[in-house]
């Protein structure tokens, strides 16, 4: 195993990551890294050109027919070191993360943490693809369905939650027996040059990894042209989902799609409002709101919809904002100016259709550099704002009250969002009609912990299709292949 470097010291020095060998940052041709904190550059990285996204493909491509030969044991013992590395440099991780993204380190580290349990969870579930046999017509054959790695993957990946999302991807395909060209967010490259570095050191083969970053289109359109990308795993918002749809469809690109959420929360009246709405702030909050899951519509029932708002506020007015890297820092600033932007426009907004700001809704007096928004709370929220129909991405909690349950239901499934649900009671009764009717590829009742290794992650309708985490994860890059034998 290689002598370990610092991370954040390699992140700086390096960007591309192909055939094996890592490539140094051109002082001239290259993308600023900003830390959201200060506004002030952290940082520079290469701007791949289309040479550089066919040189990884290239490399992909060679090195596939090995790595998909090893044995499963061998590639789960490279996923499973790479999961100890990552483990044992995750303040060095979380800190590289913290001062691209801007959220607090203990954030940071917990993600770190959830990007090592995938690649361990992907390791075991390489030993366990099981193929099948099927008792066929006519008498004396014999049928075996076996499932083969895909090939080549495309992975690309967001800025919000880069390593969980960079490990939800990449982990599978690896222990799946495909090669991959990754592209990471570039407003966050070091987290996931980190990772890279971790499964270099753990002695993943040249060429079965490439790390590439640079303008999210060309790279895109160098992906979905090749015929040699066979599938492409995508994070991201809808409209961009849609986007690479069209692009797939020349070549019949097998795609895994986890894209925008609008997460109804609904909170019926036989619950504890001050417990529940403490709970609500804590995962509305993470990441300065920056999440596709965080609950992001809250439907209290009016008779404890007074008290859940005064505890949301209580809450909000809690956190400390600051840097991330201050220890006491509870809520960090958002990823970049454009997020601020529009948080500042969905509260303008909600203002100008009758919704009352209880606490936020601004830039805080006291932090005149980076990108910082109030952690904000409104309620009388109408249906018809922005914010209650279009993905926040923001610190804002809307809270709107109503009576009846059917009501609540409906208002939560009449948008195209179809990632999570939430929802709090203590009716069992009303907890199966719950989880029955919200439309979403994952629901909680009575909490909010989705995004574990060993839970499928994902949605339908408009926020999606295919899995990533739980069993199923790794075959979206396994294709089944029938063999049919007359005897």
């Amino acid at each position: 195993m290689k002598a370990e470097a610092g991370i954040a010291d390699r992140a700086q020095r390096t960007g591309l990551f192909i055939d094996g060998r890592w490539r140094e940052a051109s002082p001239s041709v290259g993308i600023d890294v900003v830390d959201p904190a200060t506004e002030e550059v952290v940082g520079r990285i290469p701007s791949a050109s289309a040479d550089d996204v066919q040189l990884a493909i290239d490399a992909a491509r060679a090195a596939f027919p090995a790595w998909r030969a090893t044995l499963p044991w061998d590639r789960a013992t490279v996923l499973r070191r790479a999961a100890d590395l990552i483990r044992a440099r995750s303040e060095d991780l979380a800190r590289v993360l913290t001062q691209e993204q801007g959220k607090p380190l203990a954030e940071s580290r917990r993600e770190a943490g959830m990007a090592a349990d995938h690649f361990e969870w992907a390791s075991e579930e390489g030993k366990r693809i099981y193929g099948t046999a099927i008792d066929a017509r006519p008498a004396g054959t014999r049928c075996v369905v076996r499932h083969e790695p895909v090939g080549v993957v495309g992975a690309l990946t967001p800025w919000n939650f880069p390593a969980l999302q960079f490990a939800a991807k990449v982990s599978y395909a690896l222990a799946a027996g495909c090669a991959v060209v990754a592209k990471p967010s570039e407003e966050v490259p070091g987290i996931c040059i980190g990772l890279a570095c971790a499964l270099e050191d753990a002695g993943l083969p040249p060429g079965v990894l490439n790390l590439v970053f640079g303008h999210p289109p060309e790279i895109s359109a160098e992906l979905f042209a090749s015929p040699h990308v066979r599938a492409v795993s995508f994070t991201g918002s809808t409209a961009v989902g849609k986007q690479l749809m069209a692009m797939a469809a020349p070549g019949l690109k097998r795609l895994t799609m986890e894209l925008g959420g609008h997460a109804p929360l609904i909170v019926l009246g036989d619950v504890d409002p001050d417990d529940a709405a403490t709970k609500a702030a804590m995962i509305k909050f993470r990441n300065a709101g920056q999440a596709c899951v965080s609950p992001s519509r809250f439907y209290v029932h009016e008779s404890i919809a007074a008290r859940f708002t005064e505890r949301l506020v209580e809450c909000a007015r809690a956190l400390k904002l600051g840097s991330g890297l201050d220890e006491v820092t509870t809520m960090g600033p958002l990823a970049n100016a454009r997020r601020r932007a529009a948080a500042e426009d969905l509260v303008e907004d909600a203002k100008s259709h009758g919704a009352r700001v209880r606490t936020g809704g601004a830039r805080p007096a006291g932090l005149t550099r980076g990108f910082f928004f109030e952690p904000t709370v409104l309620d009388q929220v109408p249906e018809s704002c922005r914010i209650m129909n279009v993905e926040p991405f923001a610190p804002i909690a809307p809270v709107a009250a109503f009576r009846d349950l059917d009501a609540a239901i409906a208002a939560a499934n009449r948008l195209p969002y179809g990632l999570a649900a939430y929802a709090f009671t203590n009716s069992a009764r009303d907890a199966a009609r719950l989880a029955d009717e919200l439309e979403a590829g994952m629901v909680a009742i009575n909490n909010f912990a989705l995004a574990t290794a060993e839970t499928p992650f994902g949605g339908v309708k408009e926020s999606g299709f295919g899995r990533e985490g739980g069993p199923s994860a790794i075959h979206e890059y396994l294709t089944p292949k029938l063999v049919k034998t007359q005897l």
